[in-house]
């Protein structure tokens, strides 16, 4: 069975990432993480630097031919 790591969420809804984890992710400061939503489950990878991990386009599937990204690249 995996390791059950938690930590506390703050009244900003916010918490510190665990080191067991930030370990297991090779994070550091200043690194972008990406968050899945999977049902009732996230998972927390590191960005490694791609591009679009914050465009709220990428699950739509059908808008994503090349006349699509050149009619959104600048927006």
């Amino acid at each position: 069975m995996p390791a059950m790591i938690t930590s506390k969420l703050t009244t900003k809804s916010q918490t510190t990432i665990p080191q067991a984890v930030r370990a297991a992710l090779r994070v550091k400061e200043g690194d972008e993480l990406v968050y899945q939503i999977d049902g009732p489950r996230v998972i927390l990878t590191k960005a490694n630097g791609a591009k679009g991990a914050d465009d709220p386009f990428r699950t739509f599937a059908e808008w994503n031919s090349a006349a699509d990204r050149k009619g959104y690249a600048d927006l």
